[in-house]
């Protein structure tokens, strides 16, 4: 039917042949061949735009531009120029044309200096123990009074999540952060070239003080990039952790009253706080190097509970959760940065550890009292973690010493 409408639109019209033949013209169109490629006439080269009879020439242009950059007239604007040039009764072309010419030769620009942000480098830190990336940072406490605040100062391991050092004070300076990194520095046992400290832009933070104690120490800083508060990611959670417990008070009375409740949170957060981060184990835990060990506990545990009700669990026997052995600050992009985890053995188990009950009015502490605040009482102290061992995090006298740091 398509062959005889074909046919028929050679005499009668494609129209008139497929309303007798009651074909759809688009199917004759459908069936018609396509036109080979070699066929297809190439598009025509665009013609030269002539110059308009009313454009100045080339010898006018290059006339204007002269006079435009010449002694005189080089720091004014095109229309300061155009009318001078009115006023001594000369016309060499108008306001417009005189930005057309400059604008061609690139002479067009804003003549003040602009600052141009330096393309900032992002920091990229990774951890796969403790003791190789520290982030510290310093938040506000409301006092008893408007306007009145005491200052908290915490360093946290990234990988471990744990609050290596912390203080409060009624000041925000850069001798009492200098003072807390060293001493902090050395209750842990820091090696030379073994850690980096990672901070933000804040005053005490990149103070020349504190610099120089970094090196003096042999420990690495990063800075975050300006007004990018995601480059500090854990100082910023932990403090949101801190100012969201049941307990933590709309304001403190005193700078005492802040570093007693600080004692008994930073026990808390420590050894009894199941960090889901951490594979709900305690910062305390991963910090002393006894994750595998509670994690075959806690595998004993949900094996013998399998064995005894196996039909309870459809997805066959339960694993306590993976524990990742990196921690990134501003992961790269690439697949390297997903951390590998813990394979799971579940061959032993161990007695699960000593039990340690959260106290608001106090707690196990050791005071690193700075001699330089003088806010600090040797009762209340301000606090600096010491190094864990397997049995307490906090085991250390009373009366210990501070040791002192060599800068």
């Amino acid at each position: 039917m398509i062959q005889t409408a074909e046919e028929l639109a050679v005499s009668h019209g494609v129209a008139a042949a497929c309303t007798v033949l009651a074909v759809p013209r688009s199917s004759l169109y459908r069936a018609r061949p396509a036109p080979l490629a070699e066929t297809v006439t190439p598009a025509p080269a665009p013609l030269a735009r002539p110059a308009p009879p009313r454009a100045l020439s080339l010898a006018e242009k290059a006339q204007v531009r002269d006079l435009l950059n010449s002694e005189r007239f080089q720091d004014l604007a095109p229309r300061e120029i155009y009318a001078e040039l009115l006023d001594e009764e000369r016309y060499l072309c108008s306001i417009s044309t005189m930005y057309r010419i400059l604008t061609e030769h690139a002479e067009v620009r804003e003549r003040r200096n602009q600052l141009c942000h330096p393309a900032y480098h992002k920091p990229e830190l990774l951890a796969t123990g403790p003791k190789q990336v520290w982030s510290w940072d310093i938040t506000k406490l409301r006092g008893p009074n408007k306007g009145v605040y005491y200052y908290l100062y915490v360093i946290i391991d990234i990988y471990s999540r744990y609050v290596v050092g912390w203080l409060i004070a009624e000041v925000e300076s850069a001798e009492l952060a200098e003072q807390l990194i060293a001493e902090t520095c050395t209750k842990q046992d820091v090696a030379r070239a073994q850690l980096t400290i990672h901070a933000d832009n804040g005053g005490p933070m990149t103070a020349k003080t504190v610099a120089v104690l970094l090196a003096d120490l042999g420990v690495a800083k990063s800075h975050s990039r300006p007004h990018v508060s995601n480059d500090n990611p854990y100082s910023e959670a932990q403090f949101k952790t801190l100012k969201y417990r049941p307990d933590y008070p709309d304001r403190f009375g005193s700078v005492a009253d802040a570093r007693r409740w600080g004692r008994g949170f930073f026990a808390w957060y420590n050894n009894q706080h199941h960090h889901t981060g951490l594979g709900l184990l305690t910062p305390a835990v991963v910090h002393t190097g006894r994750a595998e060990t509670v994690r075959q506990q806690r595998q004993a545990v949900l094996r013998q509970a399998y064995q005894t009700h196996p039909e309870r669990f459809t997805k066959g026997q339960p694993r306590p959760a993976k524990l990742p052995v990196a921690a990134w600050i501003n992961a790269p992009k690439s697949g390297t940065a997903e951390a590998p985890t813990v394979p799971v053995d579940s061959s032993s188990s161990v007695a699960a550890p000593a039990d340690v009950r959260y106290t608001p009015g106090g707690g196990p502490e050791d005071r690193a009292t700075l001699r330089s605040d003088s806010s600090a009482e040797s009762v209340d102290g301000v606090a600096g973690q010491s190094r864990c061992s397997a049995d307490s995090a906090h085991e250390i006298p009373q009366n210990a010493a501070t040791p002192s740091v060599k800068r």
